[in-house]
């Protein structure tokens, strides 16, 4: 755990990740005291320019899109980071109890995840959501924990193979710890680096899939968040008449997200892979040689 914290913090990529989050976080927690209106409320003419009064204009209905981008900030982040925790916590949980259990219950696990895997993600998010009718944030982020967790989980049960041949563990086992000591203390800890690649990735996955069950009419139209922003921007054919701001500013904001959380995951995927750490080495390297072949 300390060493990949030390990698991150001398990591390029993390600390730009990283930071690109904190912001967003940050004005997401300050949205009630940064946003200039109600993010509801009409507060001036329908496509109205950015101005002085509205920084990135209005929507059809008049609303002030800055302040609808603060507070869809607070509800993006909280469906991303609440689904990804629970396709962390289902995924890791079901990794390492079959991967450590073995036997029939590796067989239920494998079997579970195997049907999960099967089935095709996305068109299986749409059905729900379109049964569900206007499914809320809440909603989502519930659909999306319980239906995206096999990914994680066969990764972690594969990890979880290698760690329980391990001689800590071996020797945990001779003295008569229990099962879920084992797992939970002995296990879980080296595992950390994988958790965090498949929570980050996890968190990428909610945020760009709720934006794109709300952006196709399958979310709670009353709610305010960078997919409803989407989809009432493009019921307003706002691009055809000439309002960019209010299909381009949430389309601006779930890009800096990604890009910051797909950083933080390369440098996470980085430290815990040496191969891609020697990789970029070899590859400075050949590059140098070929440069020193040319000269001659």
């Amino acid at each position: 755990m300390t060493a990949l914290l030390r990698g991150l913090l001398h990591n390029r990529k993390a600390m730009v990740g990283f930071a690109l989050i904190a912001l967003i976080v940050i004005v997401a927690l300050a949205a009630p005291w940064l946003a200039p209106y109600d993010p509801g409320a009409r507060s001036g003419r329908p496509h109205q320019p950015p101005s002085l009064d509205h920084l990135l204009g209005t929507t059809r209905l008049g609303q002030d899109v800055l302040s609808r981008l603060l507070w869809g900030a607070r509800t993006s982040l909280a469906v991303g980071f609440g689904a990804g925790l629970l396709i962390t916590a289902v995924g890791t949980v079901m990794g390492i109890l079959g991967g450590y259990s073995g036997g029939r219950t590796d067989d239920v696990v494998s079997f579970l995840t195997n049907m999960v895997l099967v089935v095709p993600n996305l068109p299986l998010l749409l059905v729900l959501a379109a049964f569900l009718g206007q499914a809320s944030p809440i909603v989502i982020a519930l659909i999306l924990g319980f239906t995206s967790w096999a990914w994680g989980a066969r990764v972690t049960r594969a990890e979880t193979l290698s760690v329980r041949q391990k001689d800590f563990v071996k020797s945990a086992e001779m003295m008569g710890e229990p099962r879920w000591r084992i797992m939970a203390v002995e296990i879980f800890p080296n595992l950390l680096s994988i958790v965090g690649i498949n929570f980050i990735g996890s968190v990428v996955f909610a945020v760009i899939t709720e934006a794109t069950l709300e952006f196709l009419g399958l979310g709670d139209p009353r709610a305010v968040s960078w997919g409803i922003m989407l989809f009432n921007a493009q019921k307003a054919s706002a691009l055809a008449v000439g309002a960019w701001w209010d299909i381009l500013t949430p389309c601006f904001a779930l890009a800096l997200l990604g890009i910051g959380l797909s950083l933080l995951n390369f440098a996470v995927d980085e430290i815990a892979n040496p191969r891609l750490r020697t990789g970029g080495r070899l590859g400075r390297w050949s590059a140098l040689i070929k440069a020193g072949e040319g000269r001659l």
